[in-house]
């Protein structure tokens, strides 16, 4: 293969805010901080990672890309990471699907799914 997912680059205003709160939901580490960016994963050679970079403007619209979480226990990590301070919002999902939608601390959309063993199921 000629290319692999390397890591996510995510916009931010606090940049080790954001990096730690994602540390914390993925059970990963920061690798790498300076003022300009923060890398975090699961360890120096464990690809993908996160990249947090800093930017000026505000969160603005709907995420086009989004990061999806696959849970052991729905409910459980949907509770444990709105402690961690995640919130629920509405992206027009219906009432009946089976996943929740959360945003980051700034405002970050992304999914916790029901629990999954692969990438079709």
């Amino acid at each position: 293969m000629a290319v692999r997912l390397y890591q996510l680059a995510v916009d931010a205003h606090d940049l080790p805010s954001l990096a730690r709160f994602w540390c914390a939901v993925l059970d990963w580490q920061v690798l790498f901080e300076d003022e300009d960016e923060v890398v975090i994963g699961a360890d120096a050679s464990a690809l993908p990672g996160m990249c947090f970079l800093p930017v000026p403007e505000g969160k603005a619209v709907k995420n086009r890309l989004h990061i999806d979480l696959a849970p052991d226990d729905l409910s459980t990590e949907v509770e444990r990471i709105i402690a961690l301070g995640a919130r629920r919002v509405d992206v027009g999902q219906s009432t009946d699907v089976t996943w929740v939608v959360l945003a980051d601390p700034e405002g970050n959309e992304f999914c916790v799914l029901r629990p999954k063993t692969s990438l079709v199921d």
